[in-house]
């Protein structure tokens, strides 16, 4: 599978029309319904490569869109998401600093 082309377990016979938010390939059993006991042999199930890991991001990102954005009344949750999701990020990156700042007194 070269960069932009369709997933080698997608057929648009038995598919139908290629939507990215989908995953193509062998069903597993959900997250939410694996026992604790049964959980290092559902990670090592799997598929850690790179190319696997940004489909899984491609797949999320379109599921988010498809949710929240591309609705013909959206409304603004995806702008508040984008806003508080930015907020936490400049928080963690920015930590070391401000963590410095706790104990200063300014008087």
């Amino acid at each position: 599978m070269a960069f932009g082309d369709y997933p080698a377990e997608y057929n648009p016979q038995v598919h139908g029309p290629y939507d990215p938010a989908r995953y193509y390939g062998k069903a597993d059993v959900p997250f939410g319904q694996v026992k604790v006991g049964e959980i290092g042999a559902w990670l090592a199930r799997r598929n850690k490569s790179p190319q696997a890991i940004m489909g899984a991001v491609s797949r999320a990102w379109w599921r988010w869109n498809h949710k929240y954005v591309q609705p013909k009344r959206s409304g603004a949750a995806p702008f508040f998401q984008v806003a508080v999701s930015s907020m936490i990020f400049f928080y963690v990156i920015n930590y070391g600093k401000i963590r410095r700042h706790r104990n200063y007194k300014y008087h």
